[in-house]
């Protein structure tokens, strides 16, 4: 389930956690009922170009308290809020946006597709060493909305207060009802309680997403959401999980496998597109592969040699492997075996990114080439952004990522010992489809991403229950972090300014 402890992730306000281990004390800390000492937060004017638009804007990133019931400090959020001049709150949109992990800053939205900044990356599939230029980024959404970047309880700069401890905040329900306070906080600070709101995230940020939409409409005292923006969407973890007797991982992953060979040039005869393979190998593996699977011992031989055949051809693999591999092959596998014959490893966020493993021949890579391509440049780039740009004073790290740990999964109510908790919060969505007719879906997901797979988010919202109508599916000629590649950043942002732009 920690499918995403190196990323967001693959996918958006104030506070901290401390350089030592995540949830402990510093030796020189306060005592846990001194009083808190006022939110650390910086507001700064600007001017950019979005969307072909001039924009005049306020930026205020820093720490906003969560309170008990008696007014006191529990925790603290970072946020980075970007707001219009001039603009009517009451029909500008603002949009809520965070990564994932679970553990990950935002960082990665906020510097790679949505902010008025970002990070460029080097051509070659490694970042290298700094300096890792910052410049303006007119694929910014400020044209159509005010964005606030959002940093959970042990990530960025946002940390626990007091008496609280940040594992308080580290679960599904928990989180989402911590980001549920945010939004409404930041909704009466700001008056926008009558603004078209979205929220967003990317990977384990579409969970929180989903999560949370469950606890702003759930209950009486609603906030109502028109849109929910899903990049890399991962709601059900029950149907990939790698578990013995869990035959839905190896159907869902068919798909990712086939754009991966394909874009390698490891399939014999490729048709023209990705689109195309990819349509391929959906009715291959939801049915000929699906069938198989599920017939197990009682599949005969012949059906067993046409599903090899047809599984090495769309995978790229050899019909030996396959065979080896009991007609499965798990992803970590997969990522060695397609281009061992050329010493190389696939990444698992972006399976176009490729790696020299110390040991060839060797089962599994190393690590992920598509993550360590890029991570230094995004933590360069909002340290750099925020102290100096927007005249940031903090004395702590930024937590980029794996600031959390243990994580519950359990939903709110849901029983069961840890191990036999099926977790998916796509019901959620599928409720609030039902009750809430102003509300729509987008859903961006690349070709080439393993961490959550584009088959399993079709898979996760093709449910009894859902609207199809209000679901938009998008898809990119990149991994988890489409926006890494510049022409699938201007394509993601003009969809998502379309999405926006259609309520």
């Amino acid at each position: 389930m920690r499918f995403l402890s190196c990323l967001s992730t693959l996918a958006v306000a104030f506070a901290a956690v401390p350089a030592h281990a995540a949830g402990e004390k510093a030796p020189d800390a306060a005592p846990a009922d001194a009083p808190a000492p006022p939110p650390i937060v910086s507001v700064t004017k600007h001017k950019g170009v979005f969307g072909g638009q001039a924009v005049a804007y306020t930026a205020t990133t820093g720490e906003t308290y969560l309170k008990d019931k008696d007014g006191k400090p529990l925790a603290a959020i970072f946020a980075t809020a970007y707001v219009r001049d001039g603009a009517d709150p009451k029909s500008r949109p603002v949009t809520f946006l965070y990564n994932g992990g679970p553990g990950s800053g935002s960082l990665w939205l906020h510097m790679g597709a949505f902010g008025p900044k970002r990070v460029v990356l080097p051509d070659a599939q490694d970042d290298g060493a700094p300096p890792y230029p910052v410049v303006d980024n007119p694929e910014s959404l400020l044209d159509v909305t005010d964005i606030v970047f959002i940093d959970p309880v042990g990530t960025g700069f946002a940390r626990a207060i007091g008496k609280k401890e940040a594992k308080d905040y580290w679960g599904v329900s928990a989180d989402a009802k911590s980001i549920a306070e945010f939004i409404r906080t930041w909704l009466n600070d700001n008056g926008r309680w009558s603004s078209p709101k979205y929220i967003g995230g990317e990977s384990y940020g579409t969970t929180r997403s989903v999560a949370l939409i469950n606890e702003l409409e759930g209950q009486y005292n609603d906030v109502a959401i028109n849109g929910i923006i899903l990049v890399s969407a991962i709601l059900d973890f029950g149907a990939p999980a790698e578990v013995p007797g869990n035959e839905m991982p190896y159907i869902l992953n068919v798909p990712s496998m086939a754009t991966t060979a394909w874009y390698h040039r490891k399939i014999a005869n490729p048709p023209a597109t990705v689109a195309e393979i990819a349509a391929q190998a959906r009715a291959f593996a939801i049915g000929p592969y699906a069938a198989a699977l599920l017939k197990g011992n009682a599949l005969t031989a012949e059906e067993r040699a046409s599903v090899r055949t047809e599984l090495a051809r769309l995978t790229g693999l050899s019909e030996q492997f396959v065979d080896n591999a009991n007609l499965r092959v798990s992803p970590g596998r997969f990522y060695k075996e397609l281009l061992r014959d050329r010493g190389l490893a696939i990444g698992r966020l972006d399976t176009r990114y490729t790696g020299v493993d110390y040991d060839r021949a060797g089962e599994t890579p190393d690590n992920d080439p598509s993550f360590y391509g890029i991570d230094a440049a995004y933590t360069t780039a909002i340290n750099s952004y925020l102290r100096d740009d927007l005249k940031l004073k903090i004395d702590r790290d930024y937590v980029t990522i794996g600031g959390v740990r243990d994580w519950d999964w359990k939903l709110a109510g849901q029983r069961g010992r840890d191990g036999e908790v099926y977790v998916n919060v796509a019901p959620y969505l599928s409720k609030a489809l039902r009750e809430n007719s102003g509300l729509k879906v987008f859903v961006g997901q690349g070709w080439y991403d393993f961490a959550t797979p584009f088959f399993g988010a079709e898979y996760a919202m093709n449910r009894p229950g859902f609207d199809p109508a209000r679901i938009q599916f998008h898809y990119y000629d990149a991994g988890h972090m489409m926006y890494v590649r510049p022409e699938d950043l201007r394509k993601l942002s003009a969809d998502v300014r379309a999405f926006i732009r259609s309520r």
